[in-house]
């Protein structure tokens, strides 16, 4: 009787254990920041999510893709530039999938893929530029470098929002010249302002000639007022230029009349 009721039940705990193996990998959650991509019988159904659904097992497949902004670094590449400088350059780019079904569909991998053609169009753009417009002009060589990454991943259903060069390593002996370059623009601009203040002070110098030239007495109120500035100063001695008419004066006075 006991064998009986075991045959018995013996579908029904088949059925259970079936059920029990079989609910877990047709159960699916996927988060909010991830898309889950099924494909049936080898064919594309679409992407799902996010939340929770079923999928037939063994006839269906899912693969997540995560939907977040990932931070691509492309090592520091050795280029040659446009003015036959070799320079040491890296950046780092910022992606996110925004087509979970081409990401997966039309390129094997497409974080190797991102990461492959930024390294390889960093070096492009660099090697066709001149040296002082990479260290000056950096943004438009960021702006270039996105526009052509994105434009090469869009068709992986990824979007390239950000690329920046990160560094510029010159070598040594550039780095000196550079320097020496920098110092002696330095004293050219010095060199110009102080030939532009002697100037100016040669310009104010000369109108102030002219000035005392048709006002004599200005130049004795001028006397007046050094004597005054220079009372201030505890000297032994001062020395204090008389005018000559003044001194004309004096020996007009003391000429005796010819006889």
């Amino acid at each position: 009787m006991d064998f009986l009721f075991d045959l018995i039940n013996l579908p029904l705990i088949f059925l259970i254990l079936v059920l029990i193996s079989v609910i877990p990998a047709a159960v699916k959650i996927v988060q909010e920041y991830e898309r889950g991509v099924i494909f049936r019988l080898g064919r594309l159904v679409g992407a799902r999510g996010p939340g929770l659904f079923f999928i037939i097992p063994i006839v269906d497949r899912m693969i997540k893709v995560d939907l977040r902004v990932v931070t691509l670094d492309v090592p520091s590449q050795e280029v040659i530039t446009r003015d036959n400088v070799t320079v040491k350059v890296n950046a780092v780019v910022f992606f996110r999938v925004v087509d979970p079904s081409d990401a997966i569909v039309q390129v094997e991998d497409f974080q190797r893929a991102t990461w492959n053609i930024s390294q390889t169009t960093l070096r492009n753009v660099v090697g066709q530029s001149e040296l002082d417009d990479l260290l000056a002009n950096r943004e438009e060589i960021n702006q270039k470098l996105q526009q052509i990454i994105d434009e090469a991943t869009e068709p992986w259903g990824v979007k390239v929002s950000i690329v920046e060069v990160k560094d510029v390593e010159l070598p040594q002996p550039m780095q000196r010249a550079m320097a020496k370059q920098a110092e002696a623009e330095r004293e050219k601009r010095a060199k110009i302002v102080h030939a532009e203040g002697e100037f100016d002070a040669a310009k104010k110098l000369a109108q102030a000639a002219e000035l005392m030239a048709r006002e004599p007495v200005s130049i004795q109120l001028r006397y007046l007022q050094t004597l005054t500035e220079i009372s201030v100063e505890k000297n032994s001695t001062i020395i204090f230029p008389v005018p000559v008419d003044m001194l004309e004066g004096l020996l007009k006075l003391g000429r005796t009349p010819e006889a």
